[in-house]
């Protein structure tokens, strides 16, 4: 059996299922393994929408940039953070509802980001692949109005589920000499560290595409983060009701 540590270590993207379905009893497992993840102040702010109907899944892909795994996927779920149970308990309670502070946006959020990664975990343990599909939020919109999704909710990021009808090579994280800090935030000795892994990622991509655009990763991210990234989302989730007092 495959060691935790080398599972984590082993995580690749899968773009290509098989045909063979999920068991659901397997699928309850995984997500009850997911809940199993830490949530801040036990508010468990996660609720996941289980997509089966074709149209739905196919009107989700589009909005998604045409991702068609999200079709071809034994299962699709979609991951939102979920304040609506939590103000339905003040209301039981007969307390006003403050959820519309930043911090309560934040706990959610991350509780969502918690219980899919576990969830993943377990569902790569059980030899499934997964691939995440944060571009639902092109047009988060159409996919809430399509899912029903209601106020103090909002739709995080799509999981595809199914098992691998693919291998790819597992794409190099930055160097831990990079990521991990001792006792205080320190870059000054980064920068040759960054650009020899750049040409790390410039290979993996070459080879990968069979030479294709081979970027350099400070290149993807300046490119990411020097335009707008869907300018769209405040004013959507001030409408659902986060309006990050």
């Amino acid at each position: 059996m495959q060691s935790v540590i080398d599972l984590l270590q082993s995580h690749t993207s899968i773009r290509k299922f098989t045909d063979q379905p999920i068991d659901e009893a397997l699928l309850f497992d995984l997500l009850r393994a997911g809940q199993g993840a830490a949530t801040s102040s036990f508010l468990q702010g996660t609720s996941v929408i289980r997509v089966r109907n074709m149209d739905t899944r196919k009107a989700i892909a589009e909005v998604a940039g045409g991702q068609r795994y999200i079709e071809t996927a034994a299962e699709f779920l979609v991951f939102c953070a979920d304040l609506k149970r939590p103000a339905n308990c003040c209301a039981l309670h007969e307390v006003d509802f403050e959820g519309d502070y930043t911090e309560q946006f934040i706990i959610a959020t991350v509780d969502v980001a918690l219980m899919a990664q576990s969830m993943v975990a377990a569902a790569e343990s059980a030899g499934l692949g997964i691939c995440y599909i944060g571009a639902i939020r092109n047009d988060p919109q159409t996919v809430t109005d399509l899912l029903q999704i209601p106020k103090h909710v909002y739709p995080v990021f799509g999981m595809c589920l199914g098992y691998p009808d693919q291998q790819p090579e597992v794409k190099p994280r930055l160097p831990l000499e990079v990521v991990l800090k001792d006792e205080v935030y320190d870059d000054s000795k980064d920068a040759p560290i960054i650009a020899k892994y750049d040409t790390e990622i410039e290979e993996y991509y070459g080879t990968r595409t069979g030479g294709g655009h081979g970027t350099p990763w400070t290149a993807q991210i300046a490119g990411l983060l020097s335009g707008k990234s869907r300018p769209h989302m405040r004013g959507f989730l001030a409408k659902q009701g986060f309006t990050f007092k």
